[in-house]
């Protein structure tokens, strides 16, 4: 009996897979698997051959979203599942998520169809602290800068980046940053299967005077642990509305091969001990290399929906 074949799918970008998840090939091969590598929009590949097909480095989805929908939908046995792919590459649905109770960042969307001038876009950035223009659809950071309201050279590239990405069809979230995330970092929370399985303390991405570009963001781990008691109580909380969504969107229960919950801490004077920061099921970093363990837990779910 073959063993159950299992791609990869990368960008061309990073043919064999990020640096972080280099050794996941030889722990698929340690499982009794048949580990494959391809990009997700090359034509040549012939993605019926594979047993199950698991979306990984693919950093570069954002730039033919629809291409890589139309893609994603053609391709068997993908995790995560095609119908969850739509609204999880358009943040957006941090709205959606809102409505149904979770404190997110409170954002102002700027649309590309309401054509708003300079000092339109100028009025919908907050009148002070520092906050983050980013396009709704990116990948890996981005296209994503921080600037301070009160600086007035700062203000005007904010307008510069909002417009650019405006003028090109892309809607624009405009979030205050969140002091609490240079105090205590970020906290990304990973369900495996639908089960918690655990947490990596991440520093502070974007830094005071940071320039919005379209390079890869590069996250700076801190380091991996179990979850506190509070933690994966806010993460189940993320996790219910979250499925609860995903009923209502495809008509039925997707049960996600993996989930990053990205939170912060809710500092002293937040009504909220917690906010969601983002949702990744499409192109997640899961820092594998972060732990050994990591790695060991990946595979292991990866193996069970072989044989599901």
């Amino acid at each position: 009996m073959s063993a159950p074949i299992v791609t990869l799918v990368t960008s061309a970008d990073l043919p064999n897979l990020d640096a972080d998840e280099a050794g996941l090939p030889d722990a698929l091969r340690e499982r009794g698997l048949e580990p494959r590598i391809a990009v997700w929009n090359d034509p040549g590949v012939d993605w019926s051959a594979s047993d199950l097909t698991v979306l990984r480095s693919v950093r570069d989805y954002a730039k033919d979203r629809e291409g890589f929908l139309r893609w994603s939908a053609a391709v068997p046995r993908l995790l995560n599942q095609s119908s969850v792919l739509a609204w999880n590459s358009d943040k957006h649905y941090l709205g959606a998520l809102a409505q149904r109770g979770l404190p997110t960042i409170p954002t102002t969307w700027l649309e590309p169809d309401r054509k708003y001038s300079k000092h339109q876009v100028h009025t919908r950035f907050p009148a002070y602290g520092d906050f983050v223009v980013k396009p709704a659809v990116s990948s890996g950071g981005r296209g994503t800068g921080r600037y301070t309201a009160t600086d007035p050279v700062s203000r005007s590239e904010a307008i510069k980046h909002a417009q650019h990405e405006l003028s090109r069809g892309r809607s624009v979230m405009v979030q205050r940053y969140l002091e609490e995330i240079d105090r205590s970092g970020e906290i990304s929370l990973i369900y495996l299967n639908g089960l918690p399985s655990y947490r990596v303390d991440k520093k502070a991405m974007l830094h005071d005077r940071f320039r919005a570009g379209n390079e890869i963001q590069e996250e700076v781990i801190v380091g991996s642990s179990s979850a506190t008691a509070d933690e994966w109580r806010w993460g189940e909380e993320i996790r219910k509305a979250l499925h609860s969504y995903i009923h209502d969107q495809c008509g039925r229960d997707e049960l996600l091969l993996f989930n990053r919950v990205d939170i912060v801490r809710g500092g002293s004077k937040d009504e909220h001990e917690f906010y969601v920061m983002e949702v990744s099921l499409i192109d997640a970093s899961l820092y594998l290399s972060a732990n050994p363990e990591h790695m060991t837990k990946f595979a292991d779910a990866i193996a069970m929906r072989t044989f599901w």
